[in-house]
């Protein structure tokens, strides 16, 4: 007889919030993740670690936000950080690039920041980054698909124009055990 191979567990996605961001804010994210991916957990508030400032620009730097989760994060987990505070990366020739997230493919951690978003649909647009960031973390790159969640925003915000994951993405998470009502 021929063992069969075990599935893989389900991570857990764990929200981490730092202190400057409300907890209703955080509240909603997480029910709009848990909607796909029902397996979260919603941490303590957290202050930035010191070494992710960026006094220059008053600005925290997302990789080294995520290299502080990273270490946090044990195997089976998946961290995403949330701020309202403006977040920046390297991005080409440009050291500091202001952002809405940043997530390794794939990765232990990712992070997503409100700050750049607009006023109306400010939750809706910071569910659509936060689980974008998460996307990458699974492995997806970016999409070509305009509607899709994993699309580039390519320096802008296209939050409102999102709708879903396309099915390919979709395909890919589930793979993944994300559960989706509709495909």
């Amino acid at each position: 007889m021929i063992a069969e191979k075990a599935a893989k567990p389900a991570v857990t996605i764990l929200i981490q919030p730092f202190k400057d961001i409300k907890p209703e804010t955080v509240a909603k994210v997480a029910e709009g993740i848990r909607n796909i991916y029902p397996n979260v957990k919603v941490l303590d508030a957290i202050e930035f670690p010191e070494n992710t400032y960026y006094k220059e620009r008053n600005r925290y730097r997302a990789d080294s936000i995520i290299k502080f989760l990273n270490k946090e994060t044990k195997e089976g987990f998946v961290t995403i950080g949330l701020t309202a505070k403006d977040i920046s990366a390297t991005r080409g020739k440009i050291r500091d690039f202001g952002i809405m997230g940043l997530g390794y493919r794939p990765g232990k951690a990712c992070v997503a920041s409100s700050f750049r978003l607009s006023k109306e649909n400010r939750d809706e647009q910071f569910y659509k980054i936060a689980i974008h960031e998460l996307g990458h973390t699974q492995g997806l790159p970016h999409c070509p698909e305009k509607m899709c969640f994993m699309r580039d925003a390519e320096g802008k915000n296209p939050t409102n124009e999102e709708t879903d994951f396309c099915k390919k993405c979709k395909t890919f998470l589930i793979n993944k055990n994300w559960k989706f009502n509709s495909i």
